[in-house]
């Protein structure tokens, strides 16, 4: 049983390392009166006089002391220096709990994956102290977290707060310390992460943007394939969807002109974003049997988008899998307002994946039968289970001979993320 340090030198500040079970069980328990034995006034002095004893060097047991000092029922009148003494103690015992509570929401956080405590404890410790930047990016880094919970108002409260830290860090505030993130730039990637994954489902392009962020740093997510089958299916149900239902409505059956060939084209800028997702979700997830479902949607995702970009051949498609990580990631295409000089020709219409993902209800990660997983947590703390995606939609094809496609973009649902 660890010991807890350095707290309360008479009237000054708290720094609790620890809190052992029976401190813990006596918060959880209701105050009861202590029998009249314990509570003389020779009873009082010896557990203040005990109190004093301990406070600096085993304080779980000078917090034992003072809850049964301040038990006792008051007789009589009580002297200046009475009420000095319960003054401090229950200054004492208000520091302690409240330190206490800190100390157990990072644990539960952070070690003990106890999600639903620890952020109901943590929305305690905001409502004293709002402005709690620590506390607030523990809990967005985390966010993404809790879908598995089934908890729409916990998932909603999550995103909330990985909104808030993120805005905070943006406008500049800082924390001395980021333990366990290691620094800034990992938490940055992490709520970003976070916001991208659960507001997927509801505004997958400016969920991309996030998560094409939560990429650009130095931590586990980059290293992730999950990161980039989100990518991929942010794409998807974003802006691939939106513009390919453009080109149905407006091109479908008719003649080809210069603006279908532009719409098509810039269709086609946004598909080789999702062949450079899907190719990185590939090479990262390797031949690791942890992900070898979710790396079968991602492959099948991969080669029908491939092939539509050319020729309906998968020549070279190994190749740039193998070569892929080397490159940096790009970022959203910027639309197109002239032809380019050339534009590959995309055959064939490939059954797969695009368009609008459906949700579980929890946080709006994308449910059906493709395969992906929650990337790694904020160190110290470990994945739990979420949602998952896949699709059956059908791509833009190049028009033919002097008509538009006559075969529109579809949507379907994204190969995308699944918690496990």
């Amino acid at each position: 049983m660890k010991k807890l340090i350095t707290f309360l030198s008479i009237c000054t500040t708290v720094a609790i390392l620890a809190l052992p079970v029976a401190a813990r069980n006596l918060i959880a328990q209701p105050e009861n009166s202590i029998q009249d034995a314990a509570c003389t006034p020779e009873a009082k002095d010896a557990l203040y006089a005990s109190f004093r004893e301990k406070r600096t060097t085993a304080q779980d047991k000078a917090y034992e002391d003072a809850k049964k000092y301040l038990a006792c029922p008051a007789t009589g009148e009580v002297t200046e220096a009475q009420q000095k003494i319960i003054d401090y103690l229950k200054n004492f015992v208000t520091k302690y709990e409240d330190a206490t509570k800190k100390i157990n929401f990072r644990d539960w956080l952070y070690n003990k994956q106890k999600y639903a405590e620890a952020y109901a404890l943590g929305k305690e410790i905001l409502a004293a102290e709002p402005d709690n930047l620590q506390v607030l990016i523990d809990l967005g880094t985390n966010a993404y977290l809790l879908p598995p919970l089934k908890n729409a108002q916990l998932t909603a409260e999550g995103l909330g707060y990985a909104q808030q830290a993120l805005a905070a860090l943006d406008a500049g505030k800082t924390l001395e310390k980021w333990d366990p993130l290691a620094s800034r730039d990992v938490a940055v990637a992490y709520l970003n992460y976070s916001i991208g994954t659960l507001t997927l489902e509801k505004d997958p392009g400016g969920a991309l943007k996030n998560l094409i962020k939560s990429a650009q740093f130095e931590t586990p997510l980059k290293k992730s394939p999950y990161t980039y089958a989100y990518i991929a299916g942010a794409y998807e149900t974003g802006p691939y969807a939106k513009l390919a239902e453009q080109y149905k409505v407006q091109y479908l059956g008719k003649d080809e002109t210069p603006d279908s060939k532009l719409m098509l084209a810039n269709i086609n800028q946004l598909v080789d974003r999702m062949i450079d997702a899907y190719a990185r979700a590939v090479a990262l997830a390797g031949a690791d049997a942890k992900f070898a479902s979710a790396k079968t949607g991602w492959n099948e995702s991969l080669t029908q988008w491939y092939k539509y970009r050319n020729g309906d051949k998968t020549d070279g498609m190994n190749e740039l899998i193998a070569g892929v990580l080397a490159k940096p990631l790009p970022p959203e295409p910027t639309p197109l307002t002239s032809l380019p000089p050339s534009t590959p020709a995309a055959t064939g219409t490939p059954a797969g994946n695009s368009g609008t993902a459906q949700t579980n209800g929890n946080g709006g990660n994308a449910t059906g039968n493709g395969a992906a997983a929650a990337a790694a947590p904020p160190a110290g703390a470990k994945s739990v289970n979420g949602g998952s995606g896949a699709g059956n939609g059908a791509a833009a094809t190049t028009p033919t001979g002097t008509k538009a496609s006559t075969t529109a973009p579809k949507t379907g649902k994204p190969r995308n993320n699944r918690y496990h």
